[in-house]
């Protein structure tokens, strides 16, 4: 049996990623954070370990007990916002970690003869300075954010792990969404005040600059793509998207919609304190590299996805 060692596995990629392996035959540990336990896992197969992933040895005697085949470093910092609050928090937990782990692969795929696989999570965001609308993986690696950055750094890394020998891809991923996003994020806090204000619950929603345009996918679709990378038989850079850009303003519209309320502007309050700084105007992948080598496809539209968020808010179906 295939093993895997999957960070960040308690949150919405992790779980999907987690469920996807162990419905595929793999053996799943998990690393969770100093302050969780083995009840922050959601799935029980999952075999869960305590690591500080900034801890070099304490990655390497963790990557050695495990001695997995794949690994998919998917924990660290997720929020641009929260990087320009926590800048140095940011570069420790995504850039300091993504390396210390593939020193870890690397020294024990060395000693033991036996290749591991790493797929890293990347960003979209370390584009987020080059000109032009769509991205691919060779459009100049230019971050704007301190989030950006760090995963610019993480990103690079695999590629000077590769060069000696790893087996090391960066899974360049654009938004991702599923009923496991959490509030913090904008879509999500979208579908749940969607819920609530069609309970009668609250009355409308703040958002920042509604004008943002993104490309958002599936999560179950995008753990879908860096399975495939951990199973081929390089280690590659593959941009992970849509390929569909939509505003926020029009995310807001598809779940006011899915709920039948048509006149969403009067539900939505405009906030210029939310606006974050540097945010790019447009930002959408080209994921045909993914489609040609791992025959990678997404499977729900930019509708069902909201619509299956806003449907597990209003808890008439459970996040799946």
């Amino acid at each position: 049996m295939k093993v895997a060692l999957v960070t960040g596995v308690t949150g919405q990629d992790g779980y999907y990623l987690s469920r996807l392996l162990r419905d595929s035959g793999v053996a799943v540990h998990g690393v969770v954070g100093p302050n969780e336990g083995p009840q922050s896992v959601a799935i029980p197969e999952v075999t869960a370990h305590a690591a500080n992933l900034t801890d070099g040895d304490a990655v390497l005697d963790l990557v050695t007990k495990v001695s997995p085949d794949y690994v998919f470093h998917l924990a660290g910092v997720s929020s641009v916002a929260l990087s320009w609050d926590r800048p140095v928090y940011t570069a420790d937990v995504n850039a300091v970690a993504t390396t210390a782990l593939l020193d870890a692969c690397l020294k024990v795929q060395d000693a033991t003869g036996r290749s591991i696989a790493v797929v890293n999570a990347s960003s979209a965001e370390i584009f987020a300075g080059s000109a032009g609308s769509r991205q691919t993986e060779d459009t100049p690696v230019r971050p704007t954010s301190p989030y950006g950055v760090s995963k610019a750094m993480g990103h690079m890394m695999c590629h000077v792990y590769r060069d000696r020998g790893l087996q090391a891809s960066n899974a360049i991923l654009f938004n991702h969404e599923s009923p496991r996003r959490p509030t913090s994020f904008v879509t999500r806090k979208i579908t749940a005040a969607v819920a609530a204000i069609s309970r009668g619950e609250q009355s409308s929603v703040r958002l920042g600059n509604i004008a943002v345009r993104r490309d958002w996918g599936w999560a179950p679709d995008y753990v879908d793509a860096m399975f495939r990378m951990a199973t081929h038989e390089t280690g590659d850079d593959f941009v992970v998207a849509t390929g569909v850009d939509h505003s926020i303003a029009d995310f807001a519209a598809a779940a006011f919609a899915s709920v039948g309320i048509t006149d969403w502007e009067t539900k939505v309050d405009v906030d210029a304190d939310l606006i974050r700084p540097a945010d790019i105007d447009v930002m959408v992948g080209d994921a045909a590299k993914a489609a040609t080598v791992l025959g990678w496809r997404t499977t729900k539209s930019f509708d069902q996805i909201v619509a299956a968020m806003v449907e597990a808010d209003l808890g008439r179906e459970q996040p799946s």
